[in-house]
């Protein structure tokens, strides 16, 4: 688990995206060009929430968000991903 400084505010969550796949479920290589955009991550880190609602997600929990969910930030070297909760479809 990566460990950063930074504290979204609201509603907003840091999300670490995994790594894509570089085989498909019978074995064939996917290529760097014909890789797709992850849509799951780890959150590492989360705001306060509004004051009509709480988060739902913790620091630690595996999501699932929209393939153009928030905006991308790089941080010592690691590509995150920073997005209002709402984006978040699903924690698996």
């Amino acid at each position: 688990m990566s460990n950063v400084n930074i504290k979204p505010l609201a509603d907003r969550v840091l999300v670490e995206p995994l790594a894509a796949e570089t085989k498909t479920a019978s074995g064939l290589i996917i290529p760097d060009s014909a890789k797709e955009k992850p849509s799951k991550g780890t959150v590492v880190a989360v705001g306060n929430g509004t004051k009509d609602e709480a988060m739902t997600v913790k620091v630690g929990d595996t999501v699932l968000y929209g393939k153009y969910a928030g905006t991308e930030l790089k941080l010592e070297g690691t590509d995150y991903l920073i997005m209002r909760e709402s984006d978040i479809f699903a924690i698996v």
